[in-house]
């Protein structure tokens, strides 16, 4: 199937909400998504962006049953590993089902590698729900290492009332 894959644009991003609502419905955490379009047109497309976006595009004869010729993304940041140094963080990757397995998602994740080896990142890393096998199975098949079992890490988050309390306890300046 022909598609491209390019860098996102500010106009994209209500294509991008849609597509991290129907990546959450899969799974099961729509609940959890809070992000508007609007929030990830500032956070995306200002002078200092938190993060990037590429977006796969089929010709208008390829498109969806909906009618969209957008129909994956891959939304990514950088980070810095004291160990290795420059690193991008793969926060989603995600192709609509009918499109899967005509290598759109390896598109986009082979472009999100260009990208960063561009920017001289030693890694890619990102994280994959653990019931989640066929796209654990999909990067292992592309080399990714599950540092799970390996070296044994685990992700911890602070959010809500427990990130508020953390900042309350901050330092005078």
């Amino acid at each position: 199937m022909l598609f491209k894959v390019r860098p996102a644009a500010k106009e994209d991003c209500k294509e991008i909400s849609r597509m991290i609502l129907e990546l959450a419905s899969y799974e099961n955490m729509t609940d959890q998504v809070k992000i508007t379009h609007e929030e990830l047109e500032r956070d995306g497309f200002c002078p200092n962006p938190f993060f990037e976006c590429l977006v796969a595009e089929v010709p208008e004869e390829h498109q969806s049953k909906e009618g969209v010729t957008i129909v994956g993304y891959a939304l990514y940041f950088y980070t810095y590993s004291t160990w290795k140094g420059r690193s991008v963080y793969l926060e989603d990757l995600y192709v609509m089902t009918e499109f899967r397995g005509k290598g759109i998602g390896k598109g986009l994740l082979s472009k999100v590698a260009e990208v960063g080896k561009k920017k001289q990142c030693v890694r890619l890393q990102l994280s994959v729900l653990d019931w989640n096998a066929p796209s654990r199975d999909f990067y292992a098949a592309k080399g990714a290492q599950d540092l799970t079992d390996s070296e044994g890490w685990h992700i911890l988050r602070f959010d809500g009332r427990d990130l508020d309390n953390l900042a309350n306890e901050a330092p005078e300046d």
